[in-house]
């Protein structure tokens, strides 16, 4: 199932693939959920960068600075880029401590996909309710249905947002139980009720 428009996402990917051929970053965000599910692709781009890379970045585009959200930001017609630099920009989770947790997946830099999770469930906080919120939830729950999720680091992981710990863990056990089937993902109910069994007994 396609949540944005081809033509859009088509854009987008694009975008990034030339971004990967210039630039060093961490990609994030929709982006980087796709890259270990493949399911439901993105319009938005959402990279980490250095300070160096930033202004390889301006030299390039017209870079807007979002003070307020902390982060920089560039638009190219239909596609957004949300830029994040170190000891400056916040996604709830220190961004020098997702560097360290990288690797490299299908050509790009990515978190680890427990870090991601995390990741997505603090996007998901701020906007739940919205078009984009029902996206990080779908985007939660097919990362948690991974198989090479390891719920013994994610536990681990989350101890590293400090008092967000026990939010976090108990969001996403709310998320994983109240959903009843997601048609996003293609899946029914009979099939969601057996993957979600799974994920509800690792996080006890």
């Amino acid at each position: 199932m396609n949540y944005y428009r081809d033509i859009t996402t088509g854009q987008s990917w694009d975008t990034l693939k030339k971004l990967s051929k210039t630039l060093d970053f961490i990609l994030i965000g929709g982006w980087a959920v796709w890259i270990y599910t493949k399911q439901l692709k993105s319009k938005d781009i959402d990279i980490i960068v250095s300070f160096d890379g930033l202004g390889k970045l301006k030299n390039m585009f017209p870079v807007t600075k979002n003070d307020r959200l902390r982060k920089y930001e560039i638009i190219q017609g239909a596609v957004h880029i949300d830029i994040y630099v170190s000891f400056w920009s916040s996604l709830g989770f220190p961004v020098d401590l997702i560097s360290e947790y990288s690797h490299v997946k299908d050509g790009f830099t990515v978190p680890w996909a427990e870090i991601l999770l995390m990741t997505k469930q603090i996007a998901y906080q701020a906007r739940r309710g919205s078009a984009k919120g029902r996206k990080d939830l779908v985007d939660i729950v097919s990362l948690s249905l991974l198989p090479e999720i390891d719920w013994t680091t994610y536990k681990h992981m989350l101890k590293k947002t400090g008092k967000e710990q026990e939010r976090l863990l108990s969001q996403l056990n709310d998320i994983i139980r109240t959903e009843v089937d997601l048609p996003e993902l293609s899946l029914n109910r009979h099939q969601y009720a057996k993957m979600k069994k799974a994920v509800l007994s690792e996080l006890e």
